[in-house]
């Protein structure tokens, strides 16, 4: 069985942990494959294996037009950003599906676009010539599904790239004459014979230096070798794990994942507990975080206020407030500058270009408006956990990122602690179309997502796991998983929230019931996922965690401009993107336009 709900980020849903019926056995090897939070339409395709069978046709098209409603629906769709509008819009092209009356996403009515059945949007084969550059005919695209052909269009201003599979601006599409995209052949590696033993073979047999084979650039002429790039066929995939060579504190790696760092005994090893937030930080939010989960009562064994981080997207964000948080201590980090849709961009569409420009560029933002030292933000986390194949860890390295936290584990017993990428990762690559690193990227960390239990469900953020629960089985849950971590090997016990959640008294309260139960411990620690690497790099003992000084809370030395403002300039700016005015809340001066990607500073 599974289920969806809402948060800020779309539609989630939890997974069955035990599967108890006759029926719902036979689709079990199915539902292994989808413990991923993501689209609800994912479930969907699992349940087609069980004994009732909807027409396969009915899905594919709710969840193809659920991608598409957030591409073409509207000029911001090129940078998408407003989750319930998404969801409202998905209402809408659902019901107009059947009424086929929507004037963007109609059924085609006519009988000259021929079906091209790979599941995958393309144009109009028979378009004419002389009309394959015009804005109107590079905006219509087609998918053809059981047989039928459906058409689309996109958004005034806005064309059709047919390799990304979105509506982009029209400087950012340059394939208004390709048909449809064609599947990359296979390479031939080192059966093409080359010369020069450094180099391996594309498809038609032209040699290229071995490195230049899944780097997230074509290089081939024929393109492929970027078109056949999974763990299984990557030529530079990263090893197995080799104790040996991976020495703390820049590498740490294990068979299986659950090994403590510096092979400390479990008892001596402080247990540390995660909590993260992810989006916007705004009034919706600020009294949660300023007066109710962060009180001056609230502390660590050593006396330090309990520290959390933050995974900042950008829009609709007080950058005051983001100040105010890293002033008191705890951790700012990226979660990108737009947040667009589809969910599956972020894992097959972006380009390394396009990973600079979200992640570094939200890191320009925080630094330029929050005033956080670049130096300090050191970690990401990827909109919809949808990681982004060697292109997402390429850019980290380029830039500097310490570490990423969007990795989901298989559920585990006892749970995995978080390695470094100098090895190949030491669990399977969870979720549908799932894009994960094949490269090493040493001195990389992956703070890895341990999934909870929630009786017969497993989740992965807090806020997916089953809306039927109570306050009550909140409580029990999370103090279930705390026990699982903490009477095993104590990997850090990670909580990952949207802060809608709280919104639920009953749920909120229990939380609160947990933080008291977990301040009676005198080895349980409420750190950053920064602290957590600090730890790792060098294990420490409970008992020595009084001095260890990444994990005191000294004041921070701060330069007058990074001190939080009493009062914040409220900034009225207008995004030539967006098409809209935005309000915009900083302690710095205000920009001259809305930041967004490729304009971080907000400059003219």
């Amino acid at each position: 069985m599974f289920g969806c709900r809402e948060n800020s980020n779309g539609q989630t849903c939890f997974t069955v942990k035990v599967v108890a019926s006759a029926a719902a056995s036979v689709a079990a090897e199915d539902y292994k494959q989808y413990r991923y939070r993501g689209s609800c339409h994912t479930w969907l395709k699992a349940i087609e294996a069980s004994s009732r069978r909807p027409p396969l046709a009915l899905f594919v098209v709710v969840a193809m037009l659920a991608t598409l409603v957030i591409m073409s629906s509207s000029l911001s769709d090129a940078t998408s950003i407003d989750n319930a509008t998404r969801q409202q819009q998905l209402e809408t092209i659902t019901t107009s599906n059947h009424t086929h009356s929507h004037h963007r996403h109609r059924r085609s009515s006519s009988t000259s676009v021929n079906c091209m059945q790979d599941a995958r949007f393309y144009r109009n084969a028979q378009r004419p010539v002389h009309k394959i550059w015009t804005n109107s005919e590079c905006a219509k695209y087609f998918l053809c599904l059981d047989g039928e052909v459906f058409e689309f269009k996109c958004s005034e201003g806005l064309l059709f790239d047919v390799v990304r599979q979105i509506c982009d601006f029209k400087n950012n599409v340059d394939n208004c004459d390709i048909t449809a995209e064609t599947p990359a052949p296979k390479p031939l590696l080192e059966m093409a014979d080359c010369a020069d033993h450094t180099q391996l073979g594309c498809a038609d047999g032209t040699c290229l230096p071995q490195d230049y084979f899944c780097d997230g650039s074509v290089d081939c002429p024929d393109g492929s070798d970027e078109g056949w790039c999974d763990m299984q066929h990557d030529p530079n995939a990263a090893g197995s794990c080799d104790p040996r060579k991976c020495q703390l504190p820049h590498c740490h790696c294990s068979k299986d994942g659950t090994q403590i760092p510096g092979n400390l005994q479990a008892h001596t090893v402080p247990q540390m507990i995660l909590l993260t937030f992810d989006d916007a930080i705004n009034h919706d939010n600020w009294e949660l975080f300023s007066k109710v989960l962060f009180t001056p009562n609230r502390r660590n064994p050593n006396g330090c206020p309990i520290r959390s981080t933050f995974y900042v997207s950008h829009p609709f964000t007080n950058y005051q407030y983001v100040q105010k948080l890293w002033n008191d201590g705890h951790e700012i980090a990226v979660h990108s500058v737009t947040h667009r849709g589809p969910e599956l961009w972020w894992s097959k569409n972006a380009t390394i270009e396009d990973w600079f420009d979200e992640m570094v560029g939200q890191a320009n933002i925080i630094n330029k408006f929050a005033g956080v030292r670049m130096e300090e933000i050191r970690g990401i986390r990827v909109p919809f956990l949808r990681v982004g194949w060697n292109r997402q860890f390429l850019m980290m390295k380029e830039f500097g990122f310490v570490y990423d936290a969007s990795m989901v584990a298989p559920h585990s017993n006892p749970p995995l602690w978080p390695y470094t990428l100098d090895y190949k990762m030491p669990h399977s690559c969870l979720g549908a179309n799932q894009n994960c690193p094949t490269r090493s990227y040493p001195g990389i960390w992956e703070l890895v997502m341990n999934q909870l239990e929630a009786g017969e469900f497993t989740c992965n953020m807090v806020d997916s796991c089953p809306p039927h629960l109570t306050g009550e089985d909140i409580y029990r849950m999370l103090t279930y998983n705390f026990k699982r971590h903490y009477l095993s090997n104590r990997a850090p016990f990670g909580l990952y929230f949207h802060s809608t959640w709280f919104k639920k008294t009953d749920y909120l309260n229990a939380f609160l019931r947990f933080l008291d139960d977990m301040q009676k411990l005198p080895d349980v620690y409420f750190v950053t996922n920064q602290q957590a690497i600090q730890w790792m790099r060098q294990p420490t003992p409970s008992n020595q965690l009084h001095q260890f000084e990444p994990w005191r809370c000294l004041p921070k030395q701060l330069e007058p401009h990074e001190q939080v403002c009493q009062m914040p300039n409220v900034c009225k700016v207008r995004s030539r993107v967006l098409q809209e005015d935005r309000y915009f809340y900083t302690c710095m001066e205000c920009p001259a336009q809305y930041p967004w990607i490729r304009n971080e500073f907000g400059l003219e």
